[in-house]
């Protein structure tokens, strides 16, 4: 189970500030400690990044990459700046990923520059239209991301597809939706299509106490039908100990008295 670390992003305060003053200290340090508790991958979110996101997505890559060996989610809407990352990032640790592309045509040449730089790329199972009512919609939105893909020569093993985990407090229909859907996606491609979750969003807008409850509990559905990677927090310990507990359970992983401890 892959997490891909989503705490350097321009939301949150220290970040933003750090970005805002090419600050490398507070970002190599939340970059690290996620690389300590177990991502596999460091998400770098600097927002739309209208105004010199290229200039802000090198320094964020080449910031993280000095202090951490893993790949960096390229986390932006705004295409220049993507590529600019992609131009700097170090692929001996791994394939980039970019986040995202989806059925919205604007987001076409996401695909472009995936197959430029031979990157990885996360597939949002959204397009113009609006929000995805099912699973069988969001089936029908991923199945026409993958062919895309692979007239973009994009191969469908770079490929991580997104049902898109809505708010339970606003939407709480689409929860069984997702999970429904995490199965159905690896239906469509022998092997299996990778998936992914951007997984705190399930929480958003409920109370601090339960937000740590309902990531894991979503995680550990999830998990069981199949999902390949979720952008999380690897500071919450629930999440991990979710991770390593189904890992074990599934077989995934070897079981040892010490195992919440590897």
């Amino acid at each position: 189970m892959l997490i891909i670390g989503e705490k350097l992003s321009i939301i949150a305060k220290r970040v933003r500030e750090a970005m805002m003053k090419k600050d490398k200290g507070p970002i190599q340090e939340i970059a690290t400690a996620q690389w300590k508790a177990g991502a596999g991958i460091i998400d770098a979110n600097i927002g739309p990044a209208e105004d010199g996101g290229e200039d802000m997505m090198q320094w964020m890559v080449t910031t993280i990459q000095e202090v951490v060996p893993l790949p960096v989610c390229l986390d932006t809407t705004n295409a220049s700046a993507i590529e600019a990352g992609l131009k700097v990032h170090n692929s001996e640790w791994g394939k980039a990923l970019i986040n995202s592309t989806s059925n919205d045509p604007e987001r076409f040449p996401i695909l472009e520059l995936a197959a430029k730089y031979n990157s990885q790329v996360i597939g949002l199972t959204v397009g113009k239209g609006g929000l995805p009512a099912d699973a069988e919609e969001r089936c029908g939105i991923a199945a026409e991301i993958m062919a895309r893909a692979m007239e973009y020569g994009v191969s469908l093993e770079d490929i991580y597809l997104d049902p898109l985990v809505l708010q339970i407090a606003t939407t709480q229909d689409q929860a069984i939706k997702v999970v429904k859907a995490v199965r159905m996606f690896q239906e469509l491609n022998d092997p299996p299509m990778k998936t992914v979750v951007g997984l705190s969003n399930i929480s958003n807008g409920c109370p601090k106490a339960l937000r740590p409850i309902l990531n894991s509990y979503m995680l550990g559905l999830l998990m069981y039908e199949g999902l390949t990677a979720a952008i999380a927090d690897p500071l919450e310990k629930e999440i991990m100990t979710t991770v390593k507990t189904i890992d074990v359970i599934m077989g995934n992983t070897l079981y040892a008295h010490s195992y919440l401890e590897m």
